[in-house]
């Protein structure tokens, strides 16, 4: 495969799974800051999620002040934001359509009516309507777009490519939210609070699991009552957690060994390192070295997996 195509594949699917984080984060905050807080509290929430984008200083440079109303126009329609839903949604279609031979109808049909509606969508207020609902529908026409890949696509190198995308992305954004979110709840409760502390922290960490689709999940696997150091496990080293940094790591891993060939890359070995550390893991040894140490050196080391992986198969190779 041309690396050319490979290459807007890739940030196809990953632009599609930004857009769908980023909606889910806008989502979990929005509904928390409906919740009773101070509004020092409330404004922490807004500024966590800046912070996981590592958007914060764009954001004052052009905002100042971090409010509701900024934070929502710069992550969703600020078109100058290149990890904004507008912005992220425009550039998996204009990735898409640089590849459209390679796509199925199905799939391309998929990516052009979804950056049609959402136009179409944000023009009619339908944000300021009801935030929930359109970030909902972020999420479902990113579902979507996986689910007619996966029903229409030949299973090549370009399905493998496109893979790599959507994990590698996901493995990025779940990471960033579980280190800035343990930071901003880790609380002091824990085997000594009052009740008022416990229903606070409990409706969070139900809102973190939500973002991440994980709350009936954690309620299937632990049958307990919600507990930070459980959320950790279930985030970080579950592979049966759809989202967890272990299952992301496991696609990638696979879908790199397809497009690999014969031959073991540097690239794979580096991989396949991160890979074996959450398969074998304990979250007591995690929460023991540091919990924000151990994803801050998983955030370099997923983003140093990017940039072989374009030095390797994207990137036009040198004659």
């Amino acid at each position: 495969m041309l690396s050319r195509t490979a290459d807007h594949l890739y940030w196809m699917n990953r632009y599609t799974e930004r857009a769908e984080n980023t909606a889910r984060m806008l989502n979990v905050n929005y509904e928390t800051s409906l919740l009773p807080q101070s509004a020092a509290v409330a404004q922490l929430g807004w500024q966590g999620l800046l912070s996981i984008s590592e958007l914060l200083p764009s954001y004052q440079a052009l905002y100042g002040e971090v409010t509701p109303q900024g934070v929502m126009e710069f992550m969703v329609t600020d078109e100058d934001n290149p990890s904004s839903i507008i912005s992220c949604l425009r550039s998996a279609r204009e990735n898409a359509r640089a590849v459209r031979g390679t796509l199925t109808t199905e799939v391309w049909e998929t990516q052009n009516q979804t950056w049609l509606e959402v136009n179409r969508m944000l023009k009619s207020g339908a944000l300021q309507r009801d935030p929930g609902q359109f970030f909902e529908w972020v999420k479902f026409r990113s579902h979507l777009s996986r689910g007619v890949a996966v029903g229409t696509m030949l299973v090549d190198e370009a399905f493998y490519f496109m893979r790599l995308g959507t994990f590698l992305e996901r493995a990025d954004n779940t990471a960033r939210l579980v280190d800035v979110k343990f930071h901003s709840l880790q609380s002091d409760f824990i085997g000594n609070a009052n009740q008022k502390d416990q229903e606070y922290d409990f409706y969070h960490w139900s809102a973190i699991l939500r973002s991440v689709s994980g709350f009936e999940i954690y309620r299937k696997v632990y049958r307990d009552v919600i507990r930070p150091e459980r959320v950790a496990e279930l985030l970080i080293l579950r592979s049966d957690m759809p989202r967890s940094l272990h299952a992301c790591m496991n696609e990638v891993v696979a879908n790199l060994d397809l497009v690999a060939g014969e031959g073991m890359s540097s690239t794979q070995r580096y991989a396949g390192k991160l890979h074996a550390e959450l398969q074998y893991g304990k979250i007591d040894e995690i929460l023991q070295t540091g919990l924000h140490t151990f994803l801050t050196e998983f955030l370099d080391r997923v983003n140093d997996i990017g940039s072989r992986i374009s030095r390797d198969y994207l990137m036009p190779q040198a004659a």
